[in-house]
C-alpha cells in the first residue's frame, strides 16, 4: 500500500513538472536573437566552404571576421543558445559560387532584420548596436565579394 501511494505521488509530481520542463527549451525574451544566430552560423558556412580566387576570398575573410565578432556581441547579451561557430542548419550544397555569396547576404540581411528590434535593456543597446554594425560589415565586404565575382576580379 505505501508503495502504491509513493508511486502514486511520484507519478502526481512528475506531471506537474512536466510543463516547466517543457518551458525550458522555448527562447528567452529575444527569440529573433536566437534565429540571428542560427541565420548568421548559415551564413558564416556558405563563405566559409565557398572556393574563390583570392581577390574573393580576401572579402570572405573581412565578412567572416565581421560576422564572428556579430556572434560575439550576441553572445555578450546572453543570448547564447550554447552551439559551436560550425554548427549550422542544413545547407544547400548544389548552390554554384556565387549563389553561395547571394544566399549569405540575404542571411544577413535577415539578421540585421532579426537583431535591429526594439530592446528595453539599456545594458543590450550598445551590444545590439555593435552587432548591427558587424552585420553591415559582413553585408557590405559579401557585396564587394559580388562584385568582384561579376566583374571578374
Amino acid at each position: 500500500m505505501k508503495l502504491l501511494l509513493k508511486r502514486m505521488m511520484l507519478t502526481a509530481g512528475l506531471g506537474l513538472l512536466l510543463p516547466l520542463a517543457a518551458h525550458a527549451d522555448l527562447p528567452g525574451h529575444h527569440p529573433y536573437y536566437l534565429h540571428a544566430l542560427s541565420d548568421l552560423r548559415a551564413a558564416r558556412w556558405m563563405l566559409e566552404h565557398r572556393p574563390g580566387d583570392a581577390a574573393v576570398s580576401g572579402q570572405e575573410d573581412v565578412a567572416i571576421t565581421e560576422i564572428d565578432r556579430a556572434i560575439g556581441e550576441i553572445k555578450h547579451a546572453s543570448i547564447d543558445d550554447g552551439k559551436s561557430l560550425e554548427d549550422h542548419p542544413p545547407i544547400d550544397a548544389s548552390l554554384d559560387h556565387p549563389g553561395r555569396l547571394h544566399k549569405a547576404l540575404e542571411l544577413l540581411h535577415k539578421v540585421h532584420h532579426d537583431v535591429d528590434r526594439e530592446e528595453d535593456d539599456p545594458m543590450v543597446r550598445g551590444l545590439k548596436e555593435r552587432a548591427l554594425m558587424h552585420v553591415d560589415q559582413a553585408s557590405h565586404a559579401v557585396e564587394h565579394a559580388i562584385g568582384d565575382v561579376r566583374d571578374g576580379r
